[in-house]
C-alpha cells in the first residue's frame, strides 16, 4: 500500500476538537475502503487541513473523506520517505 497526503482547503477557523471529530469520522469507515488514516494536522488561520494515510489508491482516500462529509481538494501519493 502507498502513503498519501491529502489536503483540504476552506476549513478556516477549524478547532482542535473539530479536527479530531473529522478524523474519527474517517476512521469509522476507513476499513470499508482499505484505508488507514494515521494523522491529521490543521492550520486554522489558512483553513488548510492535511491528512496522512495508507491506502490502496487516491480514489479510496477521496471516497472515505467524501462519505465522512469533508471532501478533499488534493490527494498526493508519497512513494518515498527518508
Amino acid at each position: 500500500m502507498t502513503k498519501f497526503m491529502d489536503v483540504h482547503h476552506g476549513m478556516k477557523g477549524i478547532t482542535e476538537e473539530q479536527l479530531a471529530a473529522a478524523h474519527r469520522a474517517d476512521q469509522a469507515i476507513e476499513r470499508e475502503e482499505g484505508v488507514r488514516f494515521e494523522k491529521a494536522w490543521a492550520d486554522p488561520e489558512s483553513g488548510t487541513v492535511f491528512c496522512l494515510s495508507e491506502a490502496p489508491s487516491a480514489d479510496a482516500v477521496k471516497r472515505v473523506h467524501e462519505r465522512a462529509g469533508h471532501p478533499v481538494s488534493e490527494v498526493h501519493a508519497l512513494p518515498y520517505s527518508v
